[in-house]
Order: structure tokens, then C-alpha cells, then sequence
């Protein structure tokens, strides 16, 4: 879940919307107290937060959570139309992990998120879930504690899953992120490697769940 705090509501919906469609879990917030109100429900992945804000600042706000022990890690990417350097150093300082000047474009935004989410991600030397287990170092996967030969592709896309539970990735996203940008060949290929997975996969194929209209994601029966 990524939190937008932004006090325009048409900056905020679309910010919301962008991040939506690019396969994340997105709440906007118009001010800071909706925003720690909510947070006493769940953390957020990362925040996005304006420093003009009614109430509480952004600045003020990004302290308060970096000084809290539940917050501390929480990747903060600060969205102002503030763009000089003295500004971007105050938000640096106080323990902003990027900034984006407005007005910044919406797949510029994406893309910084996707960069400060790995940067600041722990490596992992297995990826679980259920009876899987993906061992990115050796490159191998285990499925009940047997070993399954997977091809590069199938290998990738299990690993994404695996890394995002629970998200959804459209096709495109899918072609995007596996195949690469410049791939020729059609979303099909995408239903294709993703059936072949399944099959491989045995029981714990059924994870991946289709999202009828969207894509995939890939998450344990509840």
C-alpha cells in the first residue's frame, strides 16, 4: 500500500489513479492527520508527501515519522513545488529518501517509487510461499522440497510474483518487466508462460490468480 498525502485533490486523484494502474495498492490523504489516523490501521509501504500542507507541514509531518520507531523505515518520497536546492537538502536532511518537484511527471513518479523500493528492499536470499521455495542466489526452486527446472521466463515471472504477493500486474506490465520494451510479440505469450508455470508448479500453481480484465497476481488461498 503506498499512501499519497497531497492537499489537491486533483493532483491527489490522479496520482491515486496512476499508481492504481500501475499494478500498486494506492489511498490519498488530504492532510496529515487523515493520513496518521489511517496508519493506525496499517503501515504503508512507502508515502508520497507534500510539504504544503493544511495543519501539519509535510517537513513537520516527515520528522514525526522518521522519530517514531514503527515509521523509521518507511520510505518517504516528498512531492513539493519547493524545487530549489535549499529546499530539496531540508527534505534530504530530515530523512526524505527522494523529491519530486511539481510539476512532475506521473510516469517519472512510477519510476522513482519502483528505484527507492529496491534500493531500500532487505536482499533475500530465499523467496517463499506455501511449499515454494526460490533461492535467487543458486537459481534454482524447490517445490515440497523438490527440485523443479524452470525456463528463464518462467523462472523471472515466478520470482516477480514472489516478490510483490498480492499485486496485480497487467500483461503489458508483464511483457514490460520480463520480456523487455522492445519485445515484438503479443500479451498471449504472457497467458502461454503463465499456464506452462502453473502446470509446473503442481498444487501450488493455483496461487497465481487470474484477474479477470487486469492481469495476474499470485497469492496463498486464504
Amino acid at each position: 500500500m503506498i499512501f499519497c498525502v497531497e492537499d489537491d485533490d486533483s493532483i491527489r486523484e490522479l496520482v491515486v489513479y496512476t499508481l492504481r494502474a500501475s499494478g500498486f495498492d494506492a489511498e490519498g490523504f488530504g492532510d496529515g492527520a487523515s493520513m496518521l489516523e489511517a496508519m493506525q490501521n496499517h503501515l504503508p509501504r512507502l508515502i508520497i508527501l507534500d510539504i504544503m500542507l493544511p495543519g501539519t507541514d509535510g517537513l513537520a509531518l516527515l520528522k514525526q515519522l522518521r522519530a517514531a520507531p514503527a515509521t523509521a523505515q518507511i520510505p518517504i518520497i516528498m512531492a513539493t513545488a519547493k524545487g530549489t536546492e535549499f529546499d530539496k537538502v531540508q527534505g534530504l536532511d530530515a530523512g526524505a529518501d527522494d523529491y519530486l518537484v511539481k510539476p512532475f511527471g506521473m510516469m517519472e513518479m512510477v519510476s522513482r517509487i519502483r528505484a527507492v523500493l529496491r534500493r531500500l528492499s532487505p536482499a533475500k536470499a530465499e523467496l517463499t510461499m506455501g511449499s515454494l521455495s526460490l533461492n535467487p542466489v543458486e537459481h534454482t526452486l524447490r517445490v515440497e522440497g523438490l527440485r523443479v527446472e524452470l525456463t528463464l521466463k518462467e523462472y523471472d515471472l515466478l520470482k516477480l510474483f514472489l516478490e510483490h504477493p498480492g499485486q496485480v500486474f497487467s500483461r503489458d506490465q508483464l511483457l514490460e518487466r520480463i520480456w523487455g520494451m522492445d519485445f515484438q510479440g503479443e500479451t498471449r505469450t504472457v497467458d502461454v508462460h503463465i499456464g506452462t508455470l502453473r502446470t509446473k508448479l503442481g498444487a501450488p500453481g493455483s496461487y497465481i490468480r487470474t484477474v479477470r480484465g487486469v492481469g495476474y497476481r499470485m497469492e496463498m488461498d486464504p
